[in-house]
């Protein structure tokens, strides 16, 4: 049977090969053409203009829209098409479009690591420029990158391409985390209830933080209750996002069980970026998509103009009209560790290292997803020595962040940064150790890296950390599908990337170093 379409672009493509008929996600054939199309404009756009702020916010809008789980709206997919077709004005250049048009297995798969790089990157550069800040290098390299794609055919320049690339994402994520800061205050120790209260609700979900602060502000005085989803979480940690009186908590668990827990929410749903999942019956006539989200049939809420704030008033006035949430549990999360606090931490983290109270941080950040095997990271976490600290960022986190508890001297066993694009949090905590304990190779300090990734930001912070210096990093619950053996050859010999095994082999190799 003839293909549909081609995909292998998130950790959920089928049989870890590719999606050939419809998307795991739920993308239709029609869907994944148009974004390879969208790709393939943006890759024109990138050889025959010069970049410059306009052209770079496009170009990352329209790759953050082809992210896994991002938009399914063939509507809008075809109008950011349209507008691509119009910037690239006379270029009349041909190649082809679709994952598979290289026929070189090493090559393409180079090219697509550093595509779906780049799609990471974008995500995390939009959310820096929706806060006002933008750096034309950047854009500037996404042109350099996308022609690559299309023209270099050396696989070490690819290869030093893919590392830029990493440097490029370090740069990004610290612009967002600037921005975040400056907007919303430094993230601060933060208990938040589980539980649901009395009154109607607004889930929001996806990593938009202005797109929370602007609902918080315009329905403080609504009688409703605001809850956080997901990757949300995190924005109870930011100071002038808390002190709304009305951020209640937060409810339910990572993205993939939506499906389940939106029905029983009761109240609107606003899907701020990635992570919505196909929309079901129970809950398809109160759930909003703004930003770069996107799926049929469910409204959108379109950019406030000149400067001006969303309009989410149909949000909070169909919230007025429902019942409160059903409540799932009733208890409480601790986070806000990003860096900026736990440097707050710093003399009571260093003496309890010192002092071998703590033998071991773990890193186990990224994403959560469906695969069964993902209970690995439950297990791992359950199973470390209680001399061990787990720093997480990212929604991997609702596998394990209300199983493991206790402290070691006040120092809680997880340290919760936030939200994906916060691993830079810990990319900071641990240089920070590395100049305290003045060890000349990072990877002398008591940390190992256990990620689970499912999409293309956890793809671009996978390139980040390989730039700054770690090594010997655990990669689950499948390596990626678009690395082809020669090039995860590589990835292994050079930074010593490695596949998850069995958890208590795992934890056992970590404890001692490997």
């Amino acid at each position: 049977m003839e293909e549909k379409m081609f995909c292998f672009q998130c950790q959920e493509a089928c049989r870890n090969t590719g999606c050939t008929f419809a998307g795991m996600c739920g993308k239709k054939a029609e869907t994944a053409h148009l974004m390879d199309e969208i790709i393939r404009q943006l890759k024109l756009i990138a050889l025959s203009r010069k970049p410059d702020k306009k052209l770079g916010r496009f170009v990352i809008q329209s790759l953050f829209m082809t992210i896994t789980n991002a938009n399914f709206d063939n509507d809008a997919l075809k109008k950011q098409l349209d507008r691509a077709i119009i910037l690239t004005g006379d270029a009349d250049i041909a190649f082809p479009s679709g994952v598979m048009a290289c026929e070189n297995e090493d090559i393409r798969s180079l090219r697509e690591l550093l595509t779906y790089g780049l799609k990471g990157i974008a995500a995390y550069a939009e959310h820096a420029a929706v806060l006002g800040k933008e750096e034309e290098s950047i854009y500037e390299f996404f042109f350099k990158a996308l022609k690559a794609t299309v023209t270099e055919e050396n696989a070490d320049n690819l290869t030093a391409l893919v590392l830029e690339a990493g440097a490029v994402a370090v740069k990004t994520m610290a612009l967002l985390d600037s921005a975040n800061t400056e907007n919303f205050g430094n993230p601060e120790i933060t208990t938040v209830k589980t539980g649901v209260g009395n009154r109607p609700g607004i889930l929001i979900s996806g990593h938009d933080l202005l797109d929370m602060k602007e609902l918080l502000e315009q329905s403080k005085d609504a009688g409703i209750d605001i809850y956080t989803h997901s990757e949300m979480l995190p924005a109870h940690y930011y100071p002038e996002l808390k002190k709304y009186p009305h951020l209640y908590g937060n409810y339910g668990n990572a993205w993939h069980l939506q499906n389940k827990e939106f029905a029983s929410f009761n109240g609107p749903i606003l899907m701020t970026t990635n992570c919505i999942t196909p929309v079901q019956d129970s809950y398809k006539d109160r759930i909003f998509t703004t930003g770069m989200a996107g799926y049929p049939g469910v409204p959108h809420i379109a950019g406030g103009k000149d400067g001006k704030p969303k309009d989410f008033s149909a949000v909070i006035e169909l919230a007025k009209t429902c019942p409160p949430p059903e409540k799932l549990e009733d208890g409480t999360l601790t986070g806000g560790f990003a860096h900026a606090q736990v440097f707050a931490l710093a003399d009571k983290v260093v003496e309890a290292v010192k002092s071998g109270a703590i033998r071991r941080f773990v890193v186990m950040a990224g994403c959560d997803g469906r695969h069964k095997e993902r209970s690995y990271y439950t297990e791992v976490a359950e199973n470390l020595p209680k001399d061990t600290v787990i720093l997480t960022a990212g929604c991997a986190k609702y596998r394990y962040n209300k199983l493991v508890t206790g402290d070691i001297g006040g120092i809680p066993r997880v340290l919760d940064a936030g939200q994906c694009n916060d691993c830079y949090s810990l990319a900071v905590i641990a240089l920070k150790l590395k100049e305290v304990f003045g060890v000349k190779d990072i990877n002398d300090l008591p940390i190992s890296f256990d990620i689970a990734w499912y999409e293309q930001k956890a793809v671009a912070v996978l390139l980040a950390l390989l730039h700054l210096g770690f090594k010997n990093l655990r990669l689950g619950p499948t390596l990626p599908a678009f690395l082809s053996p020669g090039v995860a050859a590589v990835l292994v010999k050079t930074f010593d990337i490695k596949g998850i095994t069995d958890p208590q082999a795992d934890i056992n190799a970590m404890m001692s170093g490997k």
